[in-house]
């Protein structure tokens, strides 16, 4: 990958093709107000997450970065419902996530959020078309095929439906996992290192996949990374230490991450 990813894409505004509820207007898609995360009690407590405070808006591909430990990726399960908080507010849309039943907050995760890991998590007895609309077929829904076959032209799959995971590469395999959680049309996607399995050009075909589902599709997306060429892909990145958020980049560029992720290194070492 090179580090000219921004001219991939504009950030900001409309995008070419968006549904017109899915167009950037500044609307939280997910909101998180003075939530904190600790883990343990007394001498063993672990403060992962310390009263943090962002939004992530509509249809822009938002960054979390961070140096190990830093709760990006404790910050993006609570967020998304995969792990409990210890205070403060965990919203998607209007909805607060620490009020749900757990019931309801698997309804949730399977009708509002779509999510991305490092393990692409396909079925091997199921070919790429099966394992896309799995989730819906599960919740008993049947996809709009308009939108499924957009999806498909997006991720360029058409050509690998029947096709098996082992009979996929690498990055064929999470380009499938990109079209799951695209299909059923989520509010927000998470991805946790979605490229930290993949070689660098398999990876920049990912990260161009949901760079184009958010520019084409209208989709909102939320990336864990490490990497500043990955990070220099979304509108804007998140920086965090120590549990705290410590800056916000608009409009990132690999060399400009990658400076201001030294930055921190440089101030740990002299704190």
């Amino acid at each position: 990958m090179t580090t000219s990813t921004r001219e991939h894409h504009t950030a900001g505004g409309p995008y070419p093709g968006a549904p017109a509820d899915r167009m950037s207007t500044g609307v939280a898609a997910a909101r998180a107000t003075d939530l904190s995360k600790v883990y343990g009690q007394g001498e063993t407590k672990v403060v992962a997450l310390d009263r943090i405070s962002v939004e992530f808006r509509q249809a822009e591909f938002t960054a979390i970065m961070g140096p190990s430990g830093s709760g990006k990726s404790t910050l993006m399960h609570c967020m998304a419902g995969l792990d409990s908080i210890s205070s403060g507010s965990a919203r998607i849309g209007d909805t607060e996530l620490t009020s749900l039943k757990d019931k309801k907050l698997t309804q949730l995760r399977r009708d509002r959020i779509g999510f991305i890991f490092q393990a692409f998590n396909l079925l091997p007895t199921l070919n790429a078309l099966e394992n896309i609309t799995l989730p819906m077929d599960i919740a008993g829904r049947k996809p709009d095929k308009a939108w499924l076959d957009r999806v498909i032209r997006t991720v360029g799959l058409a050509d690998r439906l029947k096709h098996r995971p082992n009979q996929l590469s690498g990055g064929q395999q999470q380009r499938v996992a990109v079209a799951r959680a695209l299909a059923s049309q989520p509010e927000i996607i998470f991805g946790d290192e979605p490229t930290g399995n993949l070689d660098s050009r398999a990876g920049a075909e990912v990260l161009g996949f949901l760079r184009n589902s958010v520019r084409e599709l209208g989709q909102t997306v939320v990336m864990v990374t490490h990497d500043p060429v990955a990070a220099a892909y979304a509108d804007r990145v998140v920086f965090l230490a120590d549990g705290r958020i410590v800056d916000d980049m608009t409009g990132p560029t690999a060399e400009g991450v990658l400076e201001r992720m030294k930055s921190f290194d440089a101030r740990a070492r002299t704190s």
